[in-house]
């Protein structure tokens, strides 16, 4: 892995998966919003910015040339299909061998097999109707963007996040195939370790064409659910091997 771009840069999750991939050693390109190209300031010397809208195929197209990866933050503003042009830009024009990765929320399914709880199907009942009734977010077009992405030959993986929180790394999140395993009950991440994620996939083939949902490593769920001899067999970590998790 050399050059890296990260589309969706500006926001919190990008400009922790900057800095982690600056930490790797790789040649960052970021792509954000002209207006929120100031939130980039204190990496302007070691990034290149491409100012644009994220679901600008012109600007995706330059952005991912010659990437080794790109890592997409998929996020449902407007009516306008934006995750959806965003994703599709970045499948089109990203080179056939690089390493794509594209991060959405839990409710995201690919094979039906989630169990998701009643809190969060009525969270996304009410940010539909939200979404309906201010036309300031579309949670269908984040669920076609990674429809399409499923249905995609390129080597993607599709992370999904549990509710997010501030604070120091806690280490890499530990997942699952599945929402509903009891590795996940905490449903909390640090959203610096969210990032770290993202960014340790590009280099783990594993990963690929998996749509793994996290939890952070530290939390009771976690902590719980591999003290002892695992009894799921989705629990995994990203790039390590744990004693208790079974593959």
């Amino acid at each position: 892995m050399n050059t890296v771009c990260i589309v969706g840069a500006s926001g919190k999750l990008g400009r922790y998966m900057v800095q982690h991939c600056l930490d790797r050693g790789y040649k960052v390109r970021g792509v954000c919003r002209e207006s929120s190209v100031g939130k980039l300031a204190p990496f302007k010397d070691r990034i290149d910015i491409l100012p644009g809208g994220t679901n600008d195929r012109e600007v995706i197209k330059t952005a991912v040339a010659d990437c080794d990866g790109v890592l997409t933050v998929l996020v449902p503003w407007g009516r306008q299909n934006y995750s959806t042009g965003t994703a599709q830009a970045v499948l089109d024009f990203a080179r056939p061998d690089a390493r794509l990765i594209f991060s959405c929320g839990w409710h995201i399914t690919r094979d039906g097999l989630d169990r998701f709880s009643n809190i969060l199907k009525w969270q996304v009942r009410f940010a539909r109707w939200i979404g309906f009734v201010t036309r300031i977010l579309d949670i269908d077009d984040q669920v076609e963007a990674c429809r399409r992405v499923f249905e995609s030959d390129t080597r993607w993986t599709v992370v999904r996040g549990s509710d997010l929180e501030e604070g120091e790394s806690q280490g890499l999140p530990l997942w699952s195939k599945h929402v509903g395993d009891p590795i996940l009950g905490s449903n909390i991440t640090r959203r610096v370790d969210f990032a770290l994620f993202m960014v340790a996939a590009l280099e783990n083939d594993n990963l690929v064409h998996e749509v793994p949902a996290i939890v952070g490593c530290q939390t009771p769920s976690a902590r719980t659910h591999t003290a002892s001899p695992a009894t799921e067999p989705d629990r995994r970590t990203c790039g390590q091997s744990n004693a208790s998790a079974q593959k």
